[in-house]
């Protein structure tokens, strides 16, 4: 069966997150930015194989190599696009704010030091990144990996070389020009308000257990297209 790629809706009402991200952004990043890569994404496939045809945006990203090489750039950048976008819309919640708590504090205190300085580490890499791109927590590969910071160009994602996002934020401008007009760090800093914490903890425990992109956990039941569709 050939897989769909569709547009997700927001999770939330797009003044949810106001004052922190105005809902003229979230109108303008969801509806016509996101929107563009999942058309895009559906325009590049229908030249690939069929196998390719029947995977998840996911499962294209940590497979890049499967993906015929006339068409790989064009399945990174727009899958890329689909599903940093997807991830993003559930990273962040009307009712987010604080600090992490339980087993991700702990984590993110041993590979950082405090809170406080992983915050500082990642509005510093977010900030210093040329041009667009994205800033990212992640678990780094093999079974012991540590939690790293790292940022990415364009729409490029870690999973593609194995790391496990945890979090993640958009730098590209128009995640905030409207409102912060140049200022990229200070968006950065304020962005905190709205980050899900709850999300953040959940994708955090799956990091620690083997996950194939488009069915899930390893030693679980097959997910349904839709719900693995955006994996992690």
């Amino acid at each position: 069966m050939i897989h769909k790629h569709t547009l997700p809706p927001l999770p939330y009402h797009p003044a949810a997150l106001e004052p922190h991200i105005d809902a003229r952004t979230m109108v303008l990043h969801h509806d016509l930015h996101h929107a563009a890569y999942v058309e895009a994404l559906g325009r590049v496939l229908e030249a690939a194989p069929p196998a390719l045809r029947k995977e998840s945006a996911g499962w294209l990203l940590r497979n890049l190599d499967q993906v015929p090489d006339a068409l790989r750039t064009g399945v990174r950048n727009s899958a890329g696009g689909h599903v940093n976008h997807s991830l993003l819309w559930r990273s962040m919640s009307p009712g987010g704010g604080g600090d992490p708590a339980g087993l991700l504090a702990e984590a993110v205190e041993q590979a950082f030091g405090s809170c406080r300085k992983f915050r500082a580490r990642f509005e510093h890499a977010g900030s210093t990144l040329f041009g667009s791109g994205w800033v990212w927590l992640v678990k780094a590969p093999g079974d012991r990996g540590a939690l790293q910071v790292l940022t990415t160009s364009g729409h490029d994602n870690p999973m593609s070389d194995g790391s496990f996002p945890i979090l993640l934020n958009d730098t590209w401008e128009h995640a905030y020009y409207l409102k912060h007009e140049n200022r990229r760090p200070e968006y950065l800093k304020r962005w905190w308000a709205v980050v899900d914490w709850t999300e953040v903890a959940r994708r955090f425990a799956r990091a620690s257990v083997p996950v194939d992109p488009v069915r899930g956990r390893t030693d679980a039941p097959a997910a349904s297209p839709h719900a693995s569709a955006h994996a992690p």
